[in-house]
């Protein structure tokens, strides 16, 4: 596929480059360049955050009237290729990209006014809650309940693999307000303060040594009814809205080919063959058809059409291959990415197990130094947002009818 920009389209192409080239630091193209995981750590999103605020770009596919950009299928696209291209850090995508459009899809008109403003600073930094003991793909037997009293629901349960918890100071739960026949009913979705009495959060290390996970026990934890987002007892709704925004409503395909320039490098470097070339053309070609899909979604989406179930093919096929780059950088970088050195990269989140040597210095190249962890990181790739094969049922159903 060849994608031709519009003269129009070439200059907004040149202002985000003069952008990037004025705002993106030295300091923060080096950080990405040795992140181990999907995310940035917070303090580098949050500062890449507040830059792209100041410019008003830190949320271009939400509303104008919410602090979006009214931007093209094509701008948004060429924005986020940019981005991927000149190693910008990516934003934690459970407030501007989850937790935001929800609130401007079913939200009140008090809680917009409220939250949305405070999710583009980043003052609300948020973990998403719905994971539970024996309640992950199969989401709709979560047990954490929300009883009420007066103004208020009662929670108590526990929550895990939260993402950020450690961090954050908001999250949105699904919680059981109400027991039915019907499993999916009388859940309601609820945003609760992280500061308020009765939560605890316990760390989780992912297989790559970093804090990033976590567990959250709630323990009669009150939540102003307020904070209920659409109607109580309706929330799976919210939830199924929520999740398209989550597995396919993003731009994905510019940083798999970010990805895949950069493992291309290493066996240039490594001086691998023809046969490992031809590896990596073939996932090119898969990429480069996942690129016309999500063209397609996000011409969709500008006309105000959410993903619906193409959001499920863009996580499965995403995922697979995020997956398989990960297998191909490993065997690029050889015996090299057998050390574990985070003291040389940039994980996502502390490691707490881990004892930085006193003399600071690495083992390696430096392409190397990172694959290892991205390996071990992007094996929750296909159980997160929904596991793939759970995806895959949900195309079945919606898609061919079965």
């Amino acid at each position: 596929m060849e994608v031709r920009w519009s003269k129009a389209e070439l200059d907004f192409r040149d202002e985000v480059r003069a952008f990037l080239d004025a705002e993106l630091t030295a300091e923060m193209r080096r950080d990405v360049r040795r992140m181990t995981s999907v995310y940035a750590p917070d303090e580098l999103a949050l500062s890449w955050q507040a830059i792209l605020h100041a410019r008003g770009w830190a949320a271009p596919a939400w509303p104008v009237e919410h602090g979006g950009c009214a931007w093209t299928a094509a701008q948004r696209y060429i924005f986020v290729s940019e981005l991927a291209a000149n190693d910008a850090p990516p934003l934690s995508p459970m407030g501007i990209g989850m937790c935001g459009p929800v609130l401007i899809g079913h939200g009140s008109p008090e809680q917009k006014a409220h939250y949305l403003p405070r999710i583009l600073t980043g003052e609300h930094y948020w973990c998403q809650g719905y994971s539970e003991p024996g309640s992950g793909s199969d989401l709709a037997s979560l047990q954490m309940s929300a009883v009420e009293d007066g103004d208020d629901f009662v929670c108590n349960g526990h929550k895990l693999w939260t993402t950020h918890a450690n961090v954050a100071n908001w999250i949105f739960c699904l919680v059981r307000t109400s027991r039915e026949a019907i499993r999916q009913q009388g859940i309601t979705f609820l945003l609760i303060d992280m500061t308020s009495p009765g939560i605890e959060v316990r760390p989780i290390l992912m297989l790559s040594g970093e804090h990033i996970q976590n567990d959250v026990f709630f323990t009669d934890v009150r939540v102003p009814k307020a904070n209920v987002v659409g109607k109580v007892g309706e929330g799976w709704t919210v939830a199924k809205y929520l999740m398209e925004f989550e597995r396919g409503g993003g731009v994905i395909t510019p940083g798999l080919k970010s990805r895949l320039a950069r493992i291309r490098r290493m066996a240039a470097a490594e001086g691998l063959g023809p046969s490992f070339a031809e590896r990596l053309n073939a996932a090119d070609i898969e990429i480069a058809a996942l690129e016309a899909v999500e063209l397609q979604i996000l011409a969709n989406m500008s006309g105000g059409e959410a993903p619906g179930a193409r959001s499920s093919m863009m996580k499965t096929v995403g995922t697979e291959i995020s997956q398989r780059l990960t297998e191909l950088a490993l065997e690029a970088a050889g015996h090299y990415a057998a050390p574990y050195q985070p003291h040389a990269t940039c994980p996502g989140g502390p490691t707490p197990l881990f004892t930085p040597p006193a003399d600071q210095g690495h083992v390696g190249p430096d392409h190397s130094l990172t694959v290892a962890a991205k390996y071990l990181n992007d094996r929750a790739g296909s159980i997160y947002a929904g596991t793939n094969e759970i995806q895959r049922n949900i195309m079945a159903k919606a898609v061919l009818g079965l």
